[in-house]
């Protein structure tokens, strides 16, 4: 490639794994076209990367700032998944103080385009001061944003939701029909003030700096999946350049660091899952923030032996606690389910697992980069949000017909053993759920196909190319 046309993007995702990795994977994308990128991040972030392939890494720059310190959170916290959720909003504080160095590189540096993330709402500012022109890296889908809103509602300006309720509708700025809202139990901890959460801009304020402020807003998602949402977000609530850039669909790379990890093998994952037949599996993971409580576990853990289905369940730690999960298991419920369940700790190949001919569904937490690893390969959702965007990704799912929402009660959010193991059966073995299973896999087409979805990245190469602002000298 002509230096004329090579273009220098510095990425700089949020801080944490369902945002870095997405940002990585473009990075790579936009590499093999011959760009080179500047991937910004703290130095245990960058460490916890997939490594970058051996015929990209001059074209892939790790760049690492000290993450800064802050009372009250931990030493090594520098992530989402080091720090419990009442935590996050100290996690988004050090953040903020990663402007001074980020602005010091920019002017150094002196790229075409940076790339960012929701939660820096004070970047737009510092790229529009040095020139540099500036995208908004949307990691949540066309119908997240559209409900949460134009960048003045988000900025709190005319807004006139402050109850829990109020977020229970569909916003009057939607003019059809729609159900994807928040359910009670979902909104209810995010308009209820603690302390730490007046350690810095709320998260609304956040995005709406982060769109208001951008040249164009890239999202990851594709108007042929929502195609009211794009054009909505386009016409009338951002009225600015709105580019997907399809779904990014993971690829499944065999390297040992991935058969040693945490010394879990995938050579043992593999071997029992080829026992298994094919699309009987029900794989359970969710999420690296998301936690359950002892009851929900419990509930959790009894409706997986009870729907007598095979299933490979990762449970990860709870962030911030010294409690082992797997302690908070049943009684006997680890024996009782040996012969057809495998419950594990800690951290597993997601994409590996799904991609294997058994699976053929996975109960998510329904965070979009879960939810697209899980389409990729057509298997059937098996749906439980619990935090942040997840319930509205529940909604659109649900709505789609590509999961299936697990029901619960509208003012706590708790459910039962026996709601738990129907809605496994439904989408797994039940006739009902024949629609659903084949819509999944017709779906793939669209999620998983590497070729289609790289159209989406060639087109924005070309408007990247075409509307970069004149280098700063």
């Amino acid at each position: 490639m002509e230096d004329g046309n090579r273009l220098q993007v510095v990425m700089f995702p949020w801080l944490a794994t369902g945002h870095l990795i997405p940002f990585l994977r473009l990075s790579k994308l936009l590499a093999e076209k011959g760009h080179k990128i500047y991937f910004v991040s703290t130095p245990r972030n960058l460490n916890r990367l997939p490594k970058i392939p051996k015929q990209l890494s001059s074209e892939i720059i790790l760049v690492s700032f000290p993450f800064p310190h802050v009372p009250n959170l931990p030493s090594c916290a520098e992530s989402s998944t080091d720090v419990p959720y009442t935590k996050q909003q100290l996690l988004k504080k050090g953040f903020d103080l990663l402007e001074p160095p980020l602005t010091t590189f920019l002017e150094s540096s002196k790229p075409d385009w940076i790339f960012y993330d929701y939660a820096s709402h004070w970047l737009s500012s510092v790229a529009a001061r040095l020139g540099i022109s500036c995208a908004f890296f949307s990691l949540f889908t066309a119908a997240c944003l559209s409900y949460i809103g134009p960048p003045s509602t988000l900025m709190n300006i005319g807004d006139s939701r402050s109850k829990a309720e109020d977020f229970t509708v569909v916003p009057k700025w939607i003019p059809f029909e729609s159900d994807i809202v928040f359910r009670l139990h979902e909104v209810t901890k995010y308009v209820e003030k603690t302390e730490e959460d007046e350690t810095g801009p709320s998260d609304s304020i956040r995005f709406g700096f982060a769109a208001g402020g951008s040249d164009v807003v890239i999202i990851r998602s594709s108007p042929e999946f929502e195609p009211e949402w794009f054009n909505l977000l386009h016409d009338q609530l951002y009225k600015k350049p709105i580019i997907p850039v399809g779904f990014l669909p993971p690829i499944v790379e065999h390297n040992e660091e991935d058969d040693t990890k945490d010394g879990l093998k995938w050579g043992n994952i593999k071997e029992w899952l080829d026992k298994q037949k094919a699309n009987s599996v029900v794989y359970v993971a969710l999420g690296t923030e998301a936690s359950l409580s002892g009851e929900e576990l419990k509930e959790l853990a009894l409706g997986l032996e009870n729907s007598t289905l095979p299933f490979f369940w990762v449970l990860n730690k709870i962030p911030g606690s010294t409690k082992n999960a797997l302690d908070m298991l049943p009684d006997g419920f680890q024996e009782r389910v040996k012969n057809r369940g495998i419950v594990h700790g800690g951290w597993a190949p997601q994409v590996k697992i799904l991609s294997h001919d058994s699976v053929g569904g996975f109960m998510t937490h329904c965070g979009w980069n879960s939810i697209i690893e899980g389409l990729t390969f057509g298997r059937v959702l098996i749906l439980l949000p619990i935090l942040n965007d997840q319930g509205l990704n529940s909604r659109l799912l649900h709505g789609k017909k590509l999961g299936l929402e697990i029901p619960r009660k509208e003012q706590d959010g708790s459910f039962t053993w026996a709601s738990v193991a129907e809605s496994m059966r439904t989408a797994m073995v039940d006739d009902s759920g024949v629609p659903w299973r084949n819509r999944a896999r017709e779906i793939r087409c669209l999620f998983g196909d590497v070729d289609r979805n790289n159209c989406f990245v060639a087109r924005l190469v070309n408007y990247l190319a075409e509307n970069k602002k004149a280098r700063v000298p």
